[in-house]
């Protein structure tokens, strides 16, 4: 049985709590690995060796920190399939998929790559009498992120890519269930060219967990998951006097105007609801048709093109998409179908029982499409996290513009028009954090930054890009002064200072 150690001051460090957890492999229900779950004594060592690199990392100028990250960037690309088949031998997403998780989070890498830029303050000559003001950037020391199974190597680098730029050091405890990528990630950290102790992986669990979100040492979490993991990290990394950004669930909607072109809408819909076996938070898995003939037509043509998709293994080149995660997460989604039918909806297409010939024991759901959801459904309200595409239908604009605005998630949504009025009325009206317009999975690209709203999202500063800079660093300002005349050293110092 292979071990998966943490990745501790540069080095793999077996463990020595006695705990495990098992790694599947998705395509055949086997245990492929057993991975280590930290004590508090084991990640109190990860931020030990993150506090003793960090006097020296962040005194490295900008420029030479960048060039580390210009080297990530050539190892990661050098590395990338075999990257993206380790990703998906534990995660069960396809190949191709896989390497499109791995890109996007080099493209944080890259905007992490321009850090001197970035890292930039600002500066006022004369704000007063031989007064000048300036403000810098520097960082907050240790600190943290704690990232989901369903995106392994994009959601690390969006967090420790700009953390450690802009100078902190880094503990990462990514998920037990997909844990190889990250500790592979470190590893091309160090070759890179980053001192050790600069990136530490730590895996585990709940106690993991508590232990980064209460270790004073630690002074910033990260977090993506689930809304009520989200809030509660949000609330226990606060009580201890961190800064946090806990990213959680979603129920993204995608609006289908009458004048949308369906040919499009259609392709977009099947890559956005199934792609990735919908295990993605920026996922479509609600359609708004606006109006009975969009709602008649968008069905009869989404089950056509349901008939198409191919579900296979990982390795599958032609397949759409893959099995889910875990057992426990394939029992999930399936029970989330029986409510939806449990609700009233209409099952227009089942995907439960779905099997693969040769891997019958593989965590494999077939795409399941519901017609009829209403706002009042339980299968509506929550997160699925699944192949399951549910169609609300909508009267008018002002109806399928309120069912987001109001739904309890508010990561993303898109519409599909061709009417470029309604478009923008719609942009600047949803109560929706990130907006695609004829774009399904509107993720923003890595200069700009990426957050929900209302329960997709927990604190004020969304992730990567300016934000990203923002979130980790402190700024300090400086008012000075030099006095050139004894003129200049009258007795004011009991006067509260002004610019006048």
């Amino acid at each position: 049985m292979r071990d998966i150690n943490h990745f501790i001051d540069g080095a793999s460090f077996s463990g020595t709590s006695g705990r495990f957890a098992d790694v599947f492999n998705p395509n055949t229900g086997e245990v492929q690995a057993r991975v280590q779950l930290a004590s508090v004594e084991e990640m109190d060592r990860a931020v030990q060796s993150a506090q003793n690199a960090f006097e020296g990392w962040s005194s490295t100028n900008p420029q030479r920190r960048a060039r580390v990250m210009f080297e990530f960037k050539r190892l990661v690309e050098a590395n990338m399939n075999e990257l993206a088949e380790l990703l998906s031998s534990e995660h069960g997403k396809v190949v191709a998929d896989s390497k499109g998780d791995i890109q996007r989070g080099l493209e944080v890498i890259e905007f992490a790559c321009g850090i001197p830029h970035a890292l930039k303050g600002e500066y006022t000559w004369g704000a007063g009498p031989g007064i000048d003001v300036y403000s810098m950037r520097q960082p907050l020391g240790v600190v943290s992120g704690i990232t989901p199974f369903n995106f392994p190597a994009m959601i690390p680098m969006w967090m420790f890519g700009v953390a450690i730029a802009v100078g902190n050091t880094f503990i990462l405890k990514p998920s037990e269930r997909d844990p190889s990528v990250p500790v592979r990630l470190a590893e091309l950290m160090m070759e890179a060219g980053a001192p050790a102790g600069v990136l530490n992986v730590v895996h585990g669990d709940k106690a993991a967990v508590d232990a980064i979100l209460t270790h004073p040492q630690i002074h910033a979490v990260s977090f993506v998951g689930s809304s009520d993991i989200a809030h509660y990290v949000y609330q226990t990394g606060a009580a201890n006097n961190k800064r946090v950004q806990a990213m959680g669930g979603a129920k993204n909607h995608g609006i289908v105007l009458p004048d949308a072109d369906m040919d499009q809408v259609i392709k977009d819909l099947a890559g956005a609801a199934f792609g990735s076996a919908g295990e993605r938070c920026m996922a479509l898995p609600v359609v708004v048709p606006v109006g009975k003939k969009t709602a008649d037509e968008l069905r009869e043509r989404m089950v056509a093109e349901i008939d198409t998709l191919r579900v296979g293994v990982s390795t599958d080149a032609g397949a759409h998409y893959g099995p889910v995660v875990t057992a426990q997460h394939k029992a999930r989604v399936e029970g989330w179908i029986d409510q939806g039918v449990k609700d009233g909806a209409e099952l227009v297409v089942d995907g439960r029982g779905f099997t693969l010939q040769g891997h019958e024991k593989g965590y494999f759901v077939g795409p399941s499409l519901f017609d009829h959801v209403t706002p009042e459904m339980e299968s509506y309200k929550e997160e699925i996290f699944g192949p399951v595409l549910q169609i609300v239908r909508a009267a008018s604009f002002e109806e399928a513009l309120s069912l987001p605005s109001k739904h309890q998630y508010g990561n993303g949504v898109a519409i599909f028009t061709q009417n470029g009025r309604a478009a923008r009325d719609f942009a600047a009206r949803v109560n929706v954090g990130m907006v695609g317009i004829n774009v399904p999975i509107p993720v923003p690209v890595a200069y700009h930054t990426f957050g929900g709203w209302k329960r997709s999202a927990f604190g004020d500063t969304n992730q990567h890009g300016m934000e990203g800079v923002k979130f980790w660093t402190k700024v300090k300002t400086v008012t000075a002064r030099w006095p050139d005349s004894d003129l200049e050293h009258a007795d004011s110092s009991f006067v509260i200072p002004t610019m006048g």
